[in-house]
């Protein structure tokens, strides 16, 4: 499930393709377009060059010189790959760009839940106005500001991309185990030292993430033991707990997260 390190390791992907043109656009499945049909991709995208692409929160934006932006949005199941143009395609690659003939962009999901979109400037504002500040631009005051203004539970309003865009159920259960604080605790109740806490637990797990591409399955971390048979706390060696919050499997450790 992308989150905010995955869509970052695909903007560097975007980035090895380097600033070529697009030669040609290959829609492969028409079900990944949002917004804009395969032949207005083809005939605002082609002949243009990519642009420098960047990325605030799961959402991942490469403008083309003189026109409009590829908007990508990777859902459960999204990625974004370059290789060879003469490489074989992988099951579900949905959109294919070919740069200057030489490198082939892929956009690759299974389930089709998001996808990619075309817009101008106006709608790209559009699409940032929806979204918090980005996890990994904010500071400890802005993220103190932001949760003591919610009602519901921590993780709720961690995972709400209109408080606080890019972590997902992963990155969150993970801060909080770091933070030692309990999923369901409401957001408004934390003490200023537990802000402090939860802001230096969320930079330390995005940092290790973004250079590991995604959130790393590590045995020291909550992370590498939600899914054993016998799910037990990597700090403590106490049985985790799983439940349900805003909607979402949920793990944490009710020694360490009281």
């Amino acid at each position: 499930m992308p989150e905010l390190p995955d869509v970052e390791g695909f903007r560097r992907v975007l980035s090895t393709c380097g600033r070529r043109c697009v030669t040609d656009i290959e829609v492969r499945d028409a079900g990944v377009l949002r917004g804009v049909t395969g032949r207005r991709l083809r005939k605002e995208g082609e002949g243009r060059r990519l642009g420098k692409a960047w990325r605030h929160g799961k959402w991942l934006f490469a403008p083309l010189d003189g026109g409009p932006t590829l908007v990508f949005h990777f859902g459960m199941t999204g990625s974004l790959w370059c290789c060879s143009p003469d490489e074989p395609f992988a099951v579900h690659a949905r959109l294919v760009l070919t740069l200057d003939g030489a490198r082939s962009l892929r956009y690759r999901d299974q389930r089709k839940l998001q996808g990619v979109q075309l817009a101008d400037e106006a709608a790209v504002g559009r699409i940032l106005e929806r979204l918090g500040p980005d996890a990994l631009a904010v500071d400890r005051t802005q993220l103190t500001d932001l949760l003591s203004a919610r009602r519901g539970a921590v993780k709720s309003a961690l995972m709400d991309q209109a408080v606080l865009a890019g972590l997902g159920n992963l990155l969150c259960d993970e801060i909080l185990w770091r933070a030692r604080v309990a999923p369901r605790t409401p957001a408004r109740d934390l003490s200023a030292t537990t802000y402090r806490q939860l802001h230096a637990a969320m930079g330390r797990v995005l940092r290790t993430s973004v250079r590991a591409g995604c959130v790393p399955p590590r045995r020291s971390w909550l992370t590498g033991r939600r899914d054993d048979s016998e799910s037990l706390c990597p700090r403590c060696g106490r049985r985790l707990c799983f439940g349900r919050v805003a909607g979402r499997r949920t793990v944490w450790c009710p020694h360490c997260q009281p």
